[in-house]
């Protein structure tokens, strides 16, 4: 039996098997991919590391690990049980026993049937404009907006260009007191259920325009959008407490409902980010490592 097992390796998890291990903790990670980040072409706003190749960036971790004894295998997770103290995770290849369990694995996003949306992903549709905003600032921006809420993203977009319009998609109606506040910050709506993506001719990853399902097209460089997400299926049996949002819920030790079962990363909360995940699998593992080492000299399980 080793101490921990970390499922998931992005930055989260990765992060997590490095305090773990610094912590003189036996770690296992799995991880068969792929990573949500994967049509990236760089992660940006990670100190040190800003324009590194996301595969680039999980290398340099493995040889991290690699130094303290740990690695990386290419194996999935398809089921946890047992409890605290002794829980045994099926792989698609074998089963690792652990005291404790590490859940790194991410979101699965839910992308629209939107035609061209999918091709478009990651290229120059985007979701968060602090990984992205500042190589394309300048351009002509759309922000798709699910909610009247929403609608105020459109104004952060301000930050990185001049040209933004929020889409509705026709999904909400909006009030005056939002409309005063778009056109306050120079933000023009339009309220037209949305067709397709268009891309350009000669780069077929780089969007033209926005098509309706009347009237004249919309020229745009490019679109921010935040598909619905949801748990992994591996979460999902595990029948973990979720928040309102649908994130994993946890304690003040980043534990999970399931006691012995911590967790990391973009499954925990809607702020998104590389470095973010990392910082919550360095959060996470140091609480875990807290409670599992006090438990093992005071002879708990």
């Amino acid at each position: 039996m080793i101490d921990v097992i970390v499922v998931g390796g992005g930055p989260g998890g990765l992060q997590a098997a490095l305090t773990l291990a610094r912590g003189q903790r036996t770690v296992a990670v799995v991880d068969a991919g792929p990573p949500r980040n994967a049509r990236a072409a760089a992660v940006h706003n990670f100190l040190t590391r800003d324009g590194t190749p996301p595969a680039e960036l999980r290398r340099l971790a493995r040889a991290e690990l690699d130094r303290y004894g740990v690695e990386v295998e290419g194996r999935r997770a398809i089921a946890i049980t047992g409890e605290r103290g002794a829980f045994t995770v099926e792989l698609d290849e074998g089963s690792v026993t652990a005291r404790r369990v590490l859940l790194a694995v991410g979101m699965v996003d839910l992308l629209p049937e939107l035609p061209g949306f999918e091709p478009l992903w990651g290229h120059t549709v985007f979701q968060c404009p602090y990984c992205h905003g500042h190589e394309v600032r300048g351009q002509r921006f759309a922000a798709l907006a699910a909610s009247e809420p929403m609608l105020d993203f459109a104004i952060l977009l301000r930050a990185w260009t001049d040209d933004v319009v929020a889409l509705t998609d026709g999904r909400f109606p909006v009030t005056d007191a939002a409309r005063a506040r778009l056109a306050s910050a120079g933000v023009l709506l339009d309220e037209r259920p949305l067709a397709a993506l268009t891309a350009r001719a000669e780069d077929a990853g780089r969007l033209a325009a926005i098509t309706f399902t009347d009237g004249a097209p919309l020229p745009r460089d490019i679109l921010f959008a935040r598909p619905p997400q949801r748990q992994t299926d591996l979460v999902a049996t595990l029948a973990l407490a979720l928040d309102p949002q649908g994130y994993l819920l946890l304690d003040d030790h980043r534990q999970t409902s399931r006691p012995g079962i911590y967790a990391a990363g973009d499954s925990v909360t809607m702020m998104q980010s590389a470095l973010g995940a990392a910082s919550a699998g360095m959060h996470a593992a140091a609480m875990l490592n807290h409670e599992l080492t006090v438990s093992l000299w005071t002879g708990g399980a």
